[in-house]
């Protein structure tokens, strides 16, 4: 309960963000909402998160990271291998399942990712994948506090995924709390290198938007994306026409027009 009230006391501190200039996205009918909410987590980001995450890294040794990072991936196999059976994707459900087994025994409760160094690679399944996969449609875009970029789909199948994992089934918790900052802790840190890269964006929101929206759909449709969608960013992307009564208008020529060639003469008829 106070984790919300902050939240809703965060975005109406921040108040109504304005809409740029130029074409609206047609899969985020929220916008101006979804710009509120994502002032407030970049704020909360740059005061709180990003400087933990900046410190974890310079305190932390790489290899302590890694196998950090390796524990979460890890965990996160049993939600893929509960999406894999819910799809169908039963020789998929195996492969994980097997990954899982390798790294949590041989790889030290998965510290050590001695599936992918034998060449078995990592899926990633989660319930809003399972939903799309049977038809449903993701919805509006959404940014939710804190959490950020998802869809109306995607928001509830989130609440139902953290059942899937097993911190969620720990009795102490304080414990689960523990596990679970942690792990953001950890995915922060390993989007660091990104900052530059989003800070170069003309329109930091409307990046990560069409990222995320392209990735989702990605991976619901494992590659098979069409055109479609793809024509919808650009066309998004293309700069607005430009109004007439500031565009500058074409002078006149003043060069002299061209001589014209006399005709010849008609042969003399016999």
């Amino acid at each position: 309960m106070k984790y919300w009230v902050l939240s809703i006391a965060g975005l109406m501190l921040t108040g109504c963000a304005t809409l740029p200039s130029g074409k609206t996205d047609p899969r985020d009918p929220w916008e101006r909402l979804n710009r509120t909410t994502f002032q407030f987590n970049e704020s909360l980001d740059r005061v709180f998160a990003k400087p933990v995450a900046k410190a974890y890294v310079k305190v932390t040794p790489r290899l302590v990271r890694t196998g950090v990072s390796h524990f979460f991936n890890n965990l996160e196999s049993v939600p893929t291998v509960i999406n894999d059976t819910l799809q169908g994707k039963f020789r998929q459900a195996g492969h994980d399942s097997a990954r899982f087994l390798l790294n949590s025994t041989l790889g030290l409760a998965g510290l050590f990712d001695v599936a992918s160094a034998a060449g078995m690679e990592s899926n990633d399944e989660d319930l809003g994948q399972t939903l799309g996969k049977w038809g449903l449609n993701p919805g509006p875009y959404v940014v939710l506090p804190i959490l950020g970029p998802s869809s109306v789909r995607d928001g509830f199948a989130r609440v139902a995924d953290t059942y899937m994992e097993p911190v969620a089934y720990l009795s102490d918790r304080s414990t689960r709390y523990i596990i679970r900052g942690v792990d953001l802790l950890d995915r922060r840190a390993n989007l660091l290198e990104l900052d530059s890269q989003l800070e170069r964006s003309f329109d930091r929101y409307a990046f990560i938007r069409n990222a995320w929206i392209q990735r989702r759909e990605f991976l619901v449709k494992d590659g098979e994306i069409d055109d479609q969608s793809l024509e919808l960013e650009e066309e998004l992307l293309d700069e607005p026409p430009q109004d007439p009564a500031t565009a500058p208008s074409a002078e006149p020529s003043t060069a002299p027009p061209a001589p014209t060639e006399p005709a010849p003469p008609a042969p003399p008829s016999q």
